[in-house]
């Protein structure tokens, strides 16, 4: 009796317990649907397992997934060579649409798992490739291991996961340290984090009320540690916000915050964001800082992050303000309105989300050519201004999708563009947009059953021209020397036949040899005369045939480097000497254009009339020289003029009419300077 009572009692405790246990829906979905699903004989066992996981989540038989793929795809889609692949693709991309139909798929395993195992079986999709491949699949600490075109056949299936822009630059940020194959365990580990900053933005979103948000606009992330507002020489701490549309910063005060100031980020102020020196009272001494500058103030202020070592936390605010203003930039150089204008901006904010998911997980903060943000990558590839057209006609068509979207046209669903970005956001409850409608039919990600989209083909051709100009920049990282000498002796050599050129020009006006000085005279005036006109076309032709000829000729040899003779070692003091006295000249020069320009004011303004007149005077000649005489005379006659100076008939008359010159333009005054000190605002503050 005691043993029946017990056991009743444990029966109820379990049906209490289950009654108010929380469901797994993937695995809910899979008890309820038929235990032992029909294989697919076109299908790998790897495959066959995930297509049988997928109709139970859809709750439809592999025969009928198998039937809608054969009933909804175009022919193009359906041939032998790729008919299992394609049939992975649209049983994975109608799961994952319909598991990211709920808001919190991205912290459940289960999900993370599946989307997993449909890398792996994308990339053995059928019985041959497994019996080619499936035995010889690279794995990292013997666990199966993802291809990059494995992953973005998939992850861009989901737009919270990866874009299509930059998920190479993914890809390779997550396999950094894995020989360029994805384990699970850091797919998982990303996955975890990309879910704590959109839940993250989520609480921002509830917790921000005192910066009266604009419709639309979304929280991306706050720091109120250590976050200082510089202007002029004052400084305030407090806390820094972005959003989706500007900056806020919130002043700390007496029991709080005080009222934010917003920096906008997304209309047309001719903003200027960029890495800047900050330091106390104005000083330019710590590389931590982040300079806003906009039409909207009258002044530049600096947001300073301390830390204690390096700037990742300066890089990476700079990164996030960066990519905003670059998608409001591309809003308004395309003109793109409402759900288009949305797409674009919600597109931005997913890849910022990936970007926290990836810094926080691997501590990782690419370069500009391997960024996670898709606007600020178009900004800084080659050719990414291609990559920005494509994406503008590929949201060009979506005012279209919402009216068409109901069509029985495969081709034509095929070819619609839908606002999935603006759809995962609201999914995650963080936008909602009065636009979607049918949501239920789109798809979840970027990408479409057997088909590459034409942006991820622009971009990798991008990416390759990458490859060439960072293989440019290496050089030029190489050749760069230090110290000013070094520089002026590279330079010197490289213009060095230049300098020859105009030596042999200077000996010759110098009239040492006259001979050849009358010869080259009589030389040059022919050409001026007859051959003016081909001049110029005759030097640019030479110069292509020396580099055409040396282009055949030196084919497949390495360019020999060019020696330079490093001038003396200098200590640092000399050094100090040495730039004390390149200011001093260059100083010098400044105050001597001064004075030019001075005395040429004073001439305008009459200030010594007599030589008022004389440069009236003169000036009313020249314009009758230039306008009866042709231009090609006229720069015979200066040329004549100034290599005939040093001639022996000439060489008396010619110093004494620069003399007269000289002692005239010295007896020019200068007009007036009168220097005002400023108003030192700055200190009033």
């Amino acid at each position: 009796m005691e043993t029946k009572q017990e056991e009743g009692e444990v029966s109820i405790l379990d049906n209490i317990m289950m009654m108010f246990r929380r469901r797994d829906p993937i695995a809910s979905a899979a008890d309820e649907a038929p235990d032992s699903p029909t294989p697919i004989a076109a299908l790998s066992p790897l495959a066959n397992s995930v297509v049988s996981r997928c109709s139970k989540i859809l709750k439809m038989s592999t025969k009928e997934l198998q039937n809608a793929f054969d009933a909804e795809m175009p022919s193009s889609v359906k041939q032998p060579t790729n008919y299992a692949r394609n049939l992975l693709e649209f049983c994975s991309y109608r799961t994952i649409n319909a598991v990211t139909a709920r808001s919190d798929y991205l912290s459940n395993k289960e999900f993370r798992r599946l989307t997993y195992d449909m890398m792996l079986a994308w990339e053995t999709p059928d019985s041959e490739s497994t019996q080619i491949g499936g035995e010889s699949m690279p794995k990292v600490d013997d666990e199966k291991t993802v291809s990059p075109e494995a992953f973005s056949r998939i992850a861009c299936a989901c737009a919270a996961i990866a874009d299509v822009i930059t998920v190479q630059n993914l890809f390779d940020a997550l396999t950094s340290s894995s020989g360029n194959r994805l384990h699970f365990l850091v797919y998982d580990k990303y996955l975890q984090n990309l879910d704590k900053s959109i839940k993250s933005a989520k609480n921002l979103s509830i917790t921000s009320s005192s910066l009266q948000l604009a419709e639309g606009e979304i929280v991306l992330d706050a720091d109120g540690i250590s976050v200082l507002k510089h202007i002029g020489i004052s400084a305030w701490p407090g806390r820094l916000t972005v959003t989706s549309n500007a900056l806020y910063f919130e002043t700390f005060g007496v029991g709080g915050y005080d009222k934010p100031v917003k920096y906008d980020l997304s209309t047309d102020l001719k903003q200027v964001v960029k890495p800047e020196l900050t330091g106390p009272l104005g000083a330019r001494l710590f590389d931590k800082g982040v300079m806003y500058r906009s039409t909207a103030t009258p002044e530049p202020v600096f947001f300073e992050f301390l830390e204690f070592k390096g700037s990742s936390r300066r890089d990476y605010w700079l990164d996030v303000c960066l990519e905003i203003l670059h998608v409001h930039r591309f809003v308004k150089q395309y003109n793109l309105e409402g759900i288009q204008q949305s797409e674009a901006i919600a597109r931005a904010v997913l890849g910022i989300f990936r970007f926290q998911a990836a810094k926080e997980a691997f501590r990782v903060l690419s370069s500009q050519y391997k960024t996670l943000l898709p606007f600020h990558l178009a900004e800084s590839l080659p050719g990414g201004d291609i990559i920005l057209e494509s994406l503008s006609s590929r949201l060009a068509l979506m005012n279209a999708s919402v009216q068409r979207n109901q069509s029985g046209n495969i081709d034509a669903k095929r070819q619609i563009t839908y606002p999935v970005s603006v759809l995962a956001l609201s999914r995650f409850e963080l936008s909602k947009d009065a636009d979607i409608v049918g949501e239920e039919s789109y798809p979840g990600g970027y990408v479409t059953v057997g088909e590459k989209d034409p942006l991820e083909t622009v971009v990798r051709q991008s990416i390759l021209d990458t490859g060439k100009a960072e293989a440019a920049q290496a050089t030029i990282d190489q050749v760069k020397v230090d110290g000013i000498d070094t520089n002026l002796a590279v330079m010197k050599e490289l213009l060095f036949p230049l300098i020859l050129v105009a030596d042999r020009i200077q000996h010759l006006a110098s009239w040492e040899e006259p001979l050849k000085s009358t010869v080259f005279l009589v030389l040059m005036c022919y050409i001026m005369l007859r051959w003016v006109a081909y001049v110029l076309p005759s030097i640019l032709v030479c110069l292509a045939v020396v580099m055409l000829w040396r282009r055949h000729f030196n084919k497949g040899k390495t360019v020999q480097p060019f020696k330079i003779i490093s001038p003396p070692y200098k200590n640092a003091v000399e050094q100090l000497i040495a730039l004390q006295e390149a200011i001093s000249q260059v100083e010098a020069l400044i105050q001597a254009g001064n004075v030019i320009l001075l005395k040429l004011r004073a001439l305008l303004l009459a200030v010594l009339p007599q030589a008022t007149d004389r440069v009236a005077l003169f000036l009313i000649i020249l314009a009758a020289v230039f306008a009866l005489l042709p231009l090609p005379w006229i720069i015979l006659i200066v040329i004549i003029e100034a290599y005939t100076r040093e001639m022996p008939l000439r060489r008396d008359s010619s110093y004494r009419w620069i003399r007269r010159v000289r002692e005239w333009w010295f007896r020019v005054p200068a007009a007036p300077v009168q220097l005002i000190k400023p108003e030192d605002s700055k200190k009033r503050k």
